[in-house]
């Protein structure tokens, strides 16, 4: 039987997914989490907790060193809220380009007897333009940013697509009419509009700042619904100042950006949809359950992408340093109890590796004496033994 806590409110369509080998919140000692927002940097992981499934695509509420050094694997749930992102952001393109939220502002204060014909005196310094022949800088086009590339791209927009980490899946999601710049300045430099969609990290923080906005056409319209920090604020607010960007839509907001009539921020709703939450628990708990039951990692964040057919009654997981002659002990340590390896395969992370050992025969006397020989190996921060239901 394993154990899972939750944190926040996890969609009920997510929780049902558990079989009944789950026992929901019965333990603090548990097996895996399955969270959204819950802040975890000063949380005190238990020695039991193999997993953590973000029930979103962020994961910077999780303290990922901690995680792995503690043998937890820590996995997002990437794309269930992309459609959610996507939708939101076509509606700020809309709103950048009509002035819809200063016309609803007037509208929402304009009243008295003329009112029809102060509407029709007014309304034209709410004058917009059209999308249709604009160009659209993507940055980013994993799930979400792929996405809005195309919505744009059916728009009648020019879209320019930039991802130095264009993975192949990525790559048959891009239409053939979406030119993929080079370099990030070859996209930005034309373009009416920029959005970015890239995870935060140490690469991307501050990926659009001063130097690239400086890059950009006069009166660009910039957009973050990515990652607060991406963008770096300070700069946008001096480009404002300055003419050079027209308006900047963020879904993060920040002091210097706040009480500004060039700058809309929404309170991080970009994946707060129904269908994104029940997408993101329904994908955590699949996740969580593949993980616990055969050791297959996909979507993780901390540890390296390695999925083995689970077809040997039984399997050996590890999580270790990546450094030399891992894999030689580990063998030399099943050679020593006399286990004979049916399969192996074995993946790296930057710093953090993967090894997954399938075996035929294991004595069930001999499982404790395992974990510990190979526990014992320096660097190795877990060590499993699963069961294949099938064939034990």
């Amino acid at each position: 039987m394993y154990q899972v806590k939750t944190y926040n409110a996890i969609v009920q369509a997510g929780l049902d997914r558990f079989t009944d080998q789950y026992q929901l919140n019965q333990t603090d000692d548990a097996d895996g989490y399955l969270i959204r927002s819950v802040d975890l940097h000063d949380h005190v992981f238990p020695q039991s907790l193999k997993v953590i499934a973000r029930a979103g695509a962020g994961f910077n509420n999780i303290p990922l060193d901690q995680a792995t050094a503690n043998g937890t694997a820590v996995f997002n749930t990437p794309g269930s809220n992309a459609n959610a992102v996507k939708e939101l952001m076509v509606a700020m393109l809309i709103a950048s380009t009509r002035n819809l939220f200063a016309a609803a502002d007037y509208a929402a204060h304009n009243s008295g007897a003329d009112i029809s014909k102060r509407t029709e005196r007014d309304k034209t310094k709410f004058n917009g333009e059209e999308l249709l022949g604009k160009t659209l800088a993507v940055i980013g086009v994993g799930h979400v940013g792929s996405l809005v590339a195309s919505a744009a791209n059916h728009l009648g927009m020019k879209v320019i697509a930039y991802d130095p980490y264009l993975t192949s899946d990525a790559a048959w999601r891009i239409s053939t009419d979406i030119h993929r710049a080079q370099t990030l300045d070859e996209a930005i430099k034309q373009a009416d509009f920029v959005t970015v969609h890239v995870p935060k990290n140490s690469e991307t923080t501050g990926m659009i700042g001063a130097e690239q906005l400086a890059e950009m056409k006069p009166g660009v319209a910039l957009f973050n619904f990515a990652r607060g920090g991406i963008v770096d604020n300070a700069a946008v607010v001096n480009a404002l100042d300055a003419g050079k960007a027209r308006t900047y839509y963020t879904d993060f907001g920040s002091d210097e950006i706040l009480d500004r009539d060039d700058v809309v921020v929404t309170p991080h709703i970009g994946g707060s949809t129904a269908e994104a939450e029940t997408n993101g628990a329904i994908q955590g708990a699949e996740t969580i359950m593949t993980f616990l039951e055969t050791g297959n990692i996909l979507n993780s964040v901390n540890l390296p992408n390695l999925q083995v057919p689970f077809t040997t009654p039984y399997r050996i997981t590890l999580i270790h340093k990546n450094i030399p002659n891992m894999v030689g002990q580990i063998a030399t340590s099943l050679a020593n109890a006399n286990i004979n390896i049916e399969g192996m395969s074995n993946a790296a992370r930057d710093d953090v590796a993967y090894t997954v050992i399938d075996v035929k025969h294991l004595q069930q006397e001999v499982e404790n004496d395992l974990i510990a020989r190979l526990s014992a190996i320096d660097a190795v921060f877990r060590v499993r033994i699963l069961k294949n239901p099938a064939l034990v």
